[in-house]
């Protein structure tokens, strides 16, 4: 007896799955404009010296990743194999990219002594101390959820070229994508904070 399949119930756990990914995140971007209402000229001072040009490029390269993600959907849909593959592909180079900038742009802090808890940070006004605590970990936060949606789409890449994903059973694949673009919203609203605020 073959178990069956219930794709509604699947999706429906998804969607409750990324409505407490969105409480999670909502929490902390409450939390950043509670403390940017009480220290606004320490977020600004602290906001400039982030690369902007590494926070755009991400911001473009996630976009283009969410793209990638819903062509290789409609081409699953069509029963394009080849081409579904292709740009799940194309979908994990642009994620593993974000992470290389994001990878050069801490380092390029904590090489100049700006890390939570460091003796530079320490020194700066306490606006500036909790811009770059919420920095760190909403930014790192969200890394670390791009990297695992990096690993369910490996993992859908692999059922994909196994043919287990096809145009009949794709759900799995239209849940990694959904994910992947709840990561790839959250950072629409992270970059404007961190790196836009005037």
């Amino acid at each position: 007896m073959t178990p069956e399949k219930d794709d509604q119930g699947s999706r429906f756990g998804m969607w409750l799955f990324l409505f407490t990914e969105i409480l999670l995140f909502g929490g902390m971007f409450i939390l950043y404009s509670v403390f940017r209402l009480q220290h606004a000229g320490e977020f600004h001072r602290a906001a400039e010296d982030l690369d902007r040009i590494a926070g755009t490029v991400n911001t473009v390269v996630l976009l283009t990743s969410s793209l990638t993600m819903a062509l290789s959907l409609v081409a699953i849909r069509n029963n394009d194999k080849a081409r579904s593959v292709m740009f799940q592909g194309l979908t994990i180079l642009l994620g593993t990219l974000f992470l290389i900038v994001k990878y050069f742009e801490w380092s390029a802090k904590i090489g100049h002594g700006i890390y939570p808890d460091s003796k530079v940070l320490l020194e700066l006004g306490k606006g500036q101390n909790l811009f770059y605590g919420l920095y760190f970990v909403m930014t790192g936060l969200h890394g670390l959820h791009v990297l695992i949606g990096l690993g369910a789409l490996a993992f859908m890449l692999r059922a994909t070229q196994k043919g287990t994903i096809s145009s009949a059973n794709f759900v799995r694949l239209e849940n990694s994508g959904l994910y992947w673009h709840c990561v790839d919203t959250i950072w629409v609203y992270l970059f404007p904070l961190f790196y836009l605020i005037t």
